[in-house]
């Protein structure tokens, strides 16, 4: 996907609460991001889940994606509500967000919107995530192979890095590391 950065690592070792982790590496430091990227983002934190559901059906998808599908929320929610990247809700901010530092915060807020406008933030920040969570479906129904081929791959070496993953996205069996 575009504007994202690129795959260093993937393992499948357990780490914390994580069953396995992608881990990214920046090719350049950034200070802002760009909707492209943001929806790159997206699309990529729905990977795990999409080829649980593509490879063992429906029925069959874990809990194991709860953080993923959390984030893409936020970054999906931020889009339309904080960072104005939403052609249907403008470049305004929706944010509810008081500013006080303190665990009862949510207490203090007060309703900004009106409720027809936040049935409006809530369909676009819907759309935003089924847009990409197609986009994510359709990429790895492309490329079923390459999801084998790496599956394949983790299940024999259980941590692969970014050469054995070009290995792999070029249609070549993954060297041993």
């Amino acid at each position: 996907v575009p504007e994202h950065d690129p795959v260093y690592k993937v393992t499948i070792i357990p780490r914390g609460r994580a069953l396995g982790v992608t881990q990214f590496l920046p090719e350049q430091d950034r200070y802002s991001m760009s909707k492209r990227r943001i929806e790159s983002m997206i699309c990529t934190l729905f990977g795990g889940r999409l080829a649980e559901e593509i490879i063992f059906g429906r029925d069959a998808v874990t809990t194991g994606a709860s953080n993923d599908i959390e984030r893409a929320t936020e970054l999906a929610r931020n889009m339309v509500t904080k960072w104005g990247l939403s052609d249907r809700m403008g470049p305004l901010t929706y944010s509810e967000e008081s500013g006080e530092v303190f665990l009862g915060r949510q207490v203090t807020q007060t309703k900004q919107v009106s409720d027809e406008t936040a049935h409006a933030i809530d369909e676009e920040v819907r759309r935003v995530i089924e847009t990409n969570y197609n986009r994510a479906k359709t990429i790895l129904q492309e490329q079923i192979d390459k999801l084998h081929a790496m599956a394949d791959a983790l299940i024999k070496y259980e941590t692969i890095d970014d050469n054995q993953i070009r290995d792999i996205m070029a249609g070549r069996t993954p060297s041993p590391p």
